[in-house]
């Protein structure tokens, strides 16, 4: 259970890193998006057990391919949010 859980942190953390270093952020600390791609993951791949049934092992690809989904999707809105807030001002 623990290695799943790390594995869904480390592939949202991955996730963030390098859309922080492929992405122009406008001013914003790429810290931020990275930490947030890392709870997604987490967030995405706990969502997939729980709708799947499927138990947290230590190598499950599918709930790996969700929690990086879910990573990817939190940062699209998250900085298209983020460009919205910036174009106003």
């Amino acid at each position: 259970m623990f290695l799943g859980t790390m594995g869904w942190i480390a592939l949202g953390l991955i996730v963030g890193f390098i859309a922080s270093k492929s992405l122009y952020l406008g001013g914003d600390d790429p810290k931020m998006g990275i930490v947030m791609a890392g709870a997604a993951g987490l967030v995405g791949g706990w969502l997939y057990s729980l709708c799947s049934g499927a138990a947290v092992t230590g190598y499950n690809g599918h709930s790996l391919m969700f929690a990086g989904l879910a990573a990817i999707a939190t940062l699209i809105v998250w900085h298209a949010m983020r460009r919205h807030s910036f174009s106003r001002y």
